[in-house]
């Protein structure tokens, strides 16, 4: 094209269109035998799926095509041709209820090629399988270079080659540059093919949006809000005087309707004034015997409220001996616990605290999380762990008394976020305590923290309390921003681990 381009437009194809259409697709498969669509087979395609065929329009010519039609994944036989989809003149193969989106045809007429026009009308086709709810696009894609090689490799070790840049095949590179996978080889697909030696490879795009019909009216949120609270430790009472306060703050994060409220680690540590007459190990199995009760009474206050409670951590004994331990408070009224891995030097040194065992992710309404008690967050294989599980959200509760120890957990937990492809939330409890032994001072900025790629914050902080203030902290995360960056990030930390070379496992 030596004159400048005034419009490309896409449309919906016509009837009207259609002797357009067959000197375009002329044009553009010469070569093959039957290289036009039949009137009544575009007729018929355009009456039971008028979506699914588009055209590309340049300055008012037809410059490009896309044909297409639903049908049910298992229903296609894994050796399937070309025919098998096509030849029925009324399509009877078309299926709304299927769940994959068939390309049947793509073409871009010789005049207009070098416009990337093709990756406009596979853009197109995977905004409508996204639209549809499909789980992704399927098709039988073509190998016209590899006569040039048939005697020397078979079709799989051709298309290695060309994956790994070897070879050139014009249509799998376009393919595969669009982020479709080969599934398998497609043997006597296209009659006639003789480039490709009548062989396709079936390529698959899996659309990361796809949710499993379902007759539950609920569903996961795809948007989630985040409510952290940075606790002031002051001296109570009682135990009455901490849960009210506690409540207030869950009243506060649930009135902007968060999904979560997330407490620090020991946030009932002010409880241990009473017990300083006592030595350190016995005082804080005397603030174990308050944990059941928190736990029940927060358990509650999660339905009331409708908000998931993640209730930091508390010490809690278990056949003798002492744990630190917290909560998942679902708001339909679950309950599930969770252990601290590693204890810090001081924990177990002064208090005979002992390491936990147990470690996995929780099913949520908003998605997989993860919950690692303060120290575990410098750990990045128990957050890679939860990672392999599917986990979306990470939460730590944390306790620092210095910035040199917040430093640590602020900075590991960013360090999470972007090694696991996930959204991180930090709280931790600010102010002091005088009147109680091992706790005198705290250091906090509770924050949100996110990977770090375009859709994302630059610095990878999508939300910062206060250093030292007592306040809540509340941030939307956006999950499906997740699946996008997994899939297409400009760089792919899950994805690109050498499973080859390293893994992490569990003993």
């Amino acid at each position: 094209m030596e004159q400048p381009i005034e419009n490309i437009e896409l449309f919906y194809l016509t009837l009207e269109d259609f002797e357009a259409l067959k000197e375009a697709n002329i044009q553009s498969y010469g070569a093959m035998p039957n290289s036009y669509w039949k009137i009544e087979e575009i007729d018929r395609l355009v009456k039971l799926f008028p979506e699914g065929q588009v055209i590309i329009k340049v300055d008012g010519n037809i410059a490009g095509c896309a044909l297409s039609v639903i049908v049910d994944y298992d229903a296609i036989e894994d050796q399937h041709t070309y025919d098998d989809i096509t030849a029925d003149p009324d399509f009877k193969i078309h299926d709304e209820e299927g769940d994959v989106l068939y390309g049947i045809d793509v073409f871009i007429h010789p005049d207009y090629r070098g416009l990337r026009l093709g990756r406009r009308l596979y853009d197109y086709r995977k905004e409508l399988c996204e639209q549809l709810n499909l789980k992704g696009i399927v098709f039988g894609g073509r190998i016209p270079n590899y006569h040039k090689y048939s005697d020397q490799l078979s079709p799989k070790q051709y298309i290695d080659k060309v994956r790994q840049k070897e070879l050139e095949d014009p249509v799998l590179n376009f393919q595969l540059s669009n982020d479709f996978h080969p599934v398998r080889i497609l043997k006597d697909y296209l009659e006639g093919d003789k480039a490709s030696e009548e062989f396709a490879v079936l390529m698959e795009w899996d659309n990361i949006y796809y949710s499993k019909p379902t007759k539950k009216p609920a569903s996961v949120k795809s948007v989630v809000r985040l409510g952290l609270i940075q606790w002031q430790m002051r001296p109570y009472e009682n135990l009455e005087t901490l849960l009210h306060q506690a409540e207030y703050f869950i009243d506060s994060v649930a009135g902007y309707r968060s999904d979560f409220a997330l407490f620090p680690e020991f946030f009932n540590a002010p409880l241990m004034a009473s017990f300083n007459h006592l030595s350190e190990p016995e005082a804080i199995r005397k603030l174990a015997s308050f944990t059941e009760e928190i736990k029940q009474r927060l358990s509650q206050l999660s339905i009331s409220y409708n908000i998931n409670i993640i209730t930091g951590s508390m010490p809690e004994v278990v056949n003798e001996t002492l744990y630190n331990v917290g909560y998942l408070c679902r708001r339909d009224g679950s309950v599930e616990r969770y252990e601290k891995i590693h204890v810090t030097p001081d924990e177990a040194k002064v208090w005979g605290m002992q390491q936990g065992s147990e470690l996995k992710t929780f099913e949520t309404d908003c998605g997989k999380i993860g919950i690692l008690i303060c120290y575990d967050s410098e750990f990045p294989e128990l957050s890679r762990l939860l990672a392999q599980e599917g986990m979306d959200i990470l939460f730590v509760p944390f306790l620092t008394d210095t910035q040199n120890g917040f430093s640590r957990v602020k900075l590991c937990a960013q360090a999470r976020a972007i090694e696991n492809e996930c959204y991180v939330a930090i709280a931790g409890s600010v102010g002091n305590l005088p009147n109680v032994h091992n706790m005198d001072i705290q250091y906090a900025q509770s924050a949100v923290f996110t990977p770090c790629d375009f859709a994302f914050p630059s610095n990878g902080i999508k939300a910062e309390a206060t250093p030292n203030t007592e306040m809540i902290l509340v941030a939307d995360v956006d999950i499906d921003l997740l699946r996008e960056l997994h899939n297409f990030g400009a760089v792919r930390n899950l994805k690109d681990r050498r499973d080859d070379f390293y893994e992490v496992k569990r003993v």
